[in-house]
């Protein structure tokens, strides 16, 4: 089990020329949990990894890990944190297990003991025919679980996954998103960012969402999709006439007319399911279709940024900040 460390985050500033990237964000990644950062592309979710992970300098505020200061003791935060960004940092030339004995190296392990974690990982990333054959022959989530892989040589006290599956094909997300929730149930705090709505749901114990350089939302899943709206009762026509004489007996519905359909917002949705189906019925009104919408982290997304969820990862783009 390891022991787990907090990220704090305080009044963290980042500009690159005109561009305020992040304007004082404040962020707290509780020890031992996994915080997800979403937002717009352009919005800051890198360049804060970036800072958080030592790579480049805040222009002004604060980072600690485990009660280190990222700045004044560096050195002790690198110690505990592995980092995994958007681009794969493997050597093509050198085989799978090669790459893997050079971190066990550059990690000092000892000759034993780095043998043996190299086979553990190469066995748990499912690259046991590919250990030996130069990664310029892997395919893109071959070289993301290798890249993860070497992330995890010496277990980290805190992971930064910068959009870590991005790309990859289904079976290989869902092998990562296991192994991040295996991290997270042994006591390592992950901290990561993602343009999948989806992975932020299923692997976070709280989200924080960041645009226009502010944190302007966070709590858990059902915490944000609570601020959107109660759940929808939608109620579909066949024709014009039908949903024309629905519209005039429930006045409080919300109209798509393009689309004949009904919505009610309810926080009761088996009670209003029947009671509107009943009165549809004694008005002599058929309904042709009827579904149940609840909130969403898309809808979170829009509702909070403006802009439409993002189905595919692009890498952050704002004039070179991310």
């Amino acid at each position: 089990m390891t022991t787990a460390a907090d990220i704090e985050i305080s009044g963290l500033t980042k500009s690159y020329g005109e561009h305020r990237v992040l304007d004082g964000i404040d962020l707290h990644v509780p020890a031992g949990s996994v915080t997800a950062l979403l937002g717009p592309n352009g919005s800051g979710k890198t360049t804060t990894v970036g800072i958080a992970s030592t790579l480049f300098p805040a222009d002004s505020g604060t980072v600690t890990i485990g009660g280190h200061d990222t700045v004044a003791q560096t050195r002790a935060v690198r110690a505990i944190i592995g980092v995994t960004g958007q681009s794969v940092a493997v050597d093509e030339l050198f085989s799978g297990r090669a790459n893997l004995a050079l971190m066990a190296d550059l990690r000092r392990l000892g000759r034993r003991s780095g043998r043996a974690r190299t086979r553990e990982l190469i066995e748990q990333f499912d690259l046991v025919e590919a250990a030996d054959r130069p990664v310029s022959t892997y395919s893109g989530g071959m070289r993301r679980r290798l890249d993860l892989a070497m992330t995890l040589v010496s277990i980290p006290r805190v992971i930064f996954l910068d959009e870590p599956t991005t790309g990859l094909d289904p079976r290989s997300r869902r092998m990562l998103w296991d192994t991040i929730s295996g991290l997270a149930a042994d006591g390592v705090t992950i901290f990561l960012t993602t343009q999948y709505l989806e992975e932020a749901d299923r692997l976070a114990d709280r989200i924080a969402v960041l645009d226009h350089g502010h944190i302007v939302a966070e709590g858990t899943a059902a915490e944000l999709k609570s601020r959107v709206h109660d759940s929808e009762v939608r109620l579909t026509f066949a024709d014009r006439d039908s949903f024309d004489a629905a519209a005039a007996l429930l006045p409080h519905a919300r109209r798509v007319v393009e689309s004949r359909r009904l919505d009610i917002a309810t926080d009761d949705t088996v009670a209003t399911v029947r009671t509107t189906l009943n009165r549809l019925e004694a008005a002599g009104i058929t309904v042709a279709d009827v579904a149940v919408h609840a909130p969403t982290l898309d809808d979170v997304f829009f509702a909070l940024t403006g802009d439409p969820a993002p189905d595919i990862a692009d890498p952050d783009q704002a004039g070179g900040a991310s």
